[in-house]
């Protein structure tokens, strides 16, 4: 087996591009900083090291990035054919209006260098209602990267019904969350309530948009026991109201 061994530097300007071909048998030892770059690349032999080896501009080859949506939940799939030195994407967020600026919300490790097709997914959850942009940031272990957009705007639209759902963790000791839906701009009030029926707690009263929402409950000031909590909402001509029993446990 014959051991190539090539050590070039990262930052080397006015780089000479051709073509390289590594036959059969080839040792391929690529040092951390180093780059190996040409117009056609083809490796026949063992590939080793974390230095990169690139053929253009892009590290890696992505064949897809799509977006699919359920209620306020969006789901983000890409595909790449092949990884050139990896280290991995940060997926970014920023909502679809002027003035918007983007925001990384999730960081997902690359396959370093790869060959074959490598499927990556991520799950954004609860999303206020409205227009969202999404990107990846490939990000390659020297520190180089590239911006892949998503190719359509993601919406969220506003809740069809009404919607109270069961706090979580539910026995909460001491405090839980309440997800709620409101499909109408109106007033809405959030209560809770002891086992006699006694208000001991006000989580909102206020004017709400429609959207998707979540609350905190805290019932550190109250005794281990069973309570409700009711919604009461008015808005587009519609009432609605809801009563859920919860456990508190301290």
């Amino acid at each position: 087996m014959i051991a190539l061994i090539l050590l070039l530097a990262a930052r080397i300007f006015g780089q000479v591009y051709s073509t390289i071909d590594y036959g059969n048998g080839t040792l391929i030892d690529i040092d951390a900083g180093a780059d190996v770059c040409a117009n056609d690349i083809f490796i026949n032999g063992t590939y080793s090291g974390t230095g990169t080896i690139c053929t253009g501009a892009l590290p890696v080859s992505l064949s897809s990035f799509t977006s699919s949506v359920e209620k306020n939940n969006v789901k983000l799939n890409w595909v790449t054919e092949w990884e050139l030195n990896n280290l991995g994407f940060d997926l970014e967020r920023k909502e679809s209006k002027e003035g918007s600026s983007w925001g990384k919300i999730a960081f997902i490790t690359g396959g370093g260098t790869t060959q074959g097709q490598k499927f990556y997914s991520y799950e954004e959850k609860k999303l206020k209602a409205g227009s969202y942009n999404y990107r990846l940031k490939q990000i390659d272990y020297n520190g180089n990267y590239e911006y892949y957009d998503l190719g359509e705007t993601v919406v969220i639209k506003a809740p069809n019904d009404y919607v109270l759902s069961q706090n979580y963790p539910n026995p909460s000791n001491p405090k839980c969350k309440i997800d709620y839906e409101i499909p109408f701009e109106g007033k809405v009030s959030l209560k809770v309530y002891d086992i006699l029926g006694k208000e001991v707690f006000t989580l909102i009263d206020e004017f709400k948009s429609a959207d998707f929402y979540s609350i905190e409950f805290d019932g550190s000031n109250l005794a281990s026991g069973m309570y409700f909590y009711r919604i009461m909402a008015e808005g587009g001509g519609k009432h609605f109201t809801k009563t859920m029993k919860m456990v508190l446990v301290k």
